[in-house]
């Protein structure tokens, strides 16, 4: 079966030439954007606040070593083929991709022996049976309904704007109808339960909901889907990391004659006076590095910041879409802890990815999301070893390792620093974290080796990025926070303002955000299909 997503090849290039777009933020969302507007005929300026883009993938060095400040993980290849192709080049002419094996390698409290996730989908159904009879061929089942739901999603959910729901009364979703409603309204956690016994592999076919800022309880079932994506497609690496990704979509949009700006800060979207409660964007006002104030003028706006902090303070409280008060009623995703260290010597007993499974794994889940949140003691977390595969990330005889630990999404637990340096809770999370890893995967004297140590906390993820609450990822996808009932991409008060990113739909990570700036354009271009774009010959 041919993975990519299907697209209509009869659809024509629709360009804007003479219209003038501004892009608030450049991570991969407003990159992205910046790309394909300014390939259709836009005239693009972006305004990124820090002084490199990328946003939450970002990039930071010293001493020899560079980490991914953020996502590490390179899932549905298909997604970035499809972004790639629409700017005329492909993914393969443009990263240089490695397929991991193993995918990546799960530690589980209270057992010994790790377990691995091949890049071969007969060696995973091999060791699901070999722990719990029958699951070899539940497994192949599982993934089956989960390749079904992931077609299904990309052809008519993933790129739709839901402006309109008479595209999804095709005949493939009311044929599936009973069954998409059920797998909406039931969560992971029960629907794994259904086929699996052991925990374990509850926890791995679980996680997936992590990478959707919830928990297994609490992300609808329908993410079944998101299993297929390691288990059976597999897990890749981009050389240079996630930094070369966002070099080369920068690189793709400077090319099709965006500009892009950094170091800049947008302080207000310029509007005409409403009129009945709405009201036209007509630009934004910013602080230039030199600490002027001066204003853009825009057709468009398009802001690929976070939506909370686009919509309250960059708009005055008449034309926020999303005021205040809708985002009381809204969960955001988890917050984070990161841990950067440089390390002597090889670290072999972690793969490239490595996950720590707490066998209180609901209670886990609860601390971070329940009614009374705390920093879960231990917590379950997540290691990237990037130098498993890259030479390029830490000296010769060093190690790479980023450290991520699940917390509350709340400022009030801190910020990070160097050393040790952060504050006091931060750097207790970052010890313990550092503390298990060693234990659970046999390096007893990993703090000895550590030469280089940053940390991160939800405090940072607010300066820095302006994030909602502090959370690391966006706002978390439950029922109510999916789909349609995500928020739009389209201001309801203010005409010509829109959004990207992982706020908006359709979700977070790096593929949703690309998706979500093909979506913007769809909007731009009058596009109401659910289908992805056209690609050129």
């Amino acid at each position: 079966m041919d993975p990519r997503p299907r697209v209509r090849r009869a659809w024509p290039i629709v360009t804007s030439a003479g219209q003038r777009a501004v892009i608030i933020g450049g991570g991969i969302a407003g990159l992205a954007s910046a790309a394909l507007l300014a390939r259709n005929g836009y005239d693009v300026d972006l305004l990124e606040q820090q002084e490199t883009l990328g946003g939450r993938a970002g990039s930071w060095a010293q001493d020899g070593f560079r980490f991914d400040t953020g996502p590490s993980w390179y899932l549905m290849p298909e997604v970035f083929d499809h972004f790639f192709r629409l700017l005329g080049t492909t993914a393969r002419a443009e990263l240089d991709l490695e397929t991991l094996d193993p995918a990546y390698r799960v530690f589980f409290e209270g057992f010994d022996e790790p377990m691995d996730i091949r890049a071969d989908l007969a060696h995973n159904v091999a060791s699901f049976e070999a722990i719990e009879p029958g699951a070899g061929a539940g497994l192949r089942a599982y993934l089956a309904s989960a390749r079904d739901t992931h077609d299904v999603a990309t052809r008519r959910f993933l790129y739709s704007s839901f402006q309109s729901l008479v595209p999804l009364l095709r005949r493939d979703v009311l044929a599936r109808a009973g069954r998409l409603l059920t797998l909406l309204g039931t969560p992971l956690e029960t629907f794994v339960a259904k086929s699996f016994t052991d925990h374990r592999l509850r926890q791995i076919l679980g996680y997936a909901a992590v990478f959707l800022g919830s928990s297994p309880d609490r992300a609808p079932s329908m993410y079944h889907l998101m299993s297929h994506l390691d288990l059976a497609d597999g897990v890749s690496y981009p050389h240079g990391g996630f930094t070369r990704l966002i070099e080369v979509i920068a690189t793709l949009a400077e090319k099709e004659g965006a500009r892009l700006h950094t170091n800049v800060v947008v302080t207000a979207i310029s509007t005409t006076t409403p009129h009945r409660g709405r009201a036209r964007a007509t630009g934004v006002r910013y602080q230039a590095s030199d600490g002027s104030e001066r204003t853009i003028a825009a057709d468009v706006v398009i802001g690929a910041a976070d939506l909370h902090h686009t919509e309250t303070d960059l708009l005055p409280l008449s034309l926020q879409t999303y005021p205040q008060r809708w985002w009381d009623r809204r969960e955001s995703g988890p917050g984070a802890v990161l841990v950067y260290l440089g390390v002597r010597g090889e670290l072999p007993e972690l793969a490239h990815h490595s996950l720590f499974f707490t066998r209180d794994w609901t209670g886990n889940f609860d601390d971070i999301f329940g009614d009374n949140p705390r920093v879960p003691d231990p917590a379950s977390c997540y290691v990237c070893r990037p130098s498993a595969t890259d030479t390029t990330v830490a000296p010769p005889g060093m190690e790479n390792l980023f450290v991520l630990i699940p917390v509350p999404p709340d400022p009030s637990i801190g910020g990070g620093g160097m050393s040790g340096g952060g504050d006091p809770t931060v750097e207790r999370i970052a010890d313990a974290a550092i503390d298990q890893v060693a234990t659970w995967s046999g390096i007893t004297d990993l703090q000895e080796r550590i030469v280089l140590r940053r940390t991160v906390g939800p405090a940072d993820f607010v300066a820095d990025l302006n994030a909602w609450s502090g959370g690391a990822l966006g706002p978390a996808h439950t029922w109510r926070q999916s789909a349609f009932l995500r928020g739009r991409n389209a201001s309801r008060k203010v005409d010509g303002l829109y959004y990207a990113g992982s706020s908006t739909i359709p979700g977070i990570g790096l593929p949703m955000c690309l998706i979500s700036a093909e979506i913007l354009l769809k909007r731009l271009r009058g596009d109401r299909s659910t289908e992805p774009l056209p690609e050129p010959a």
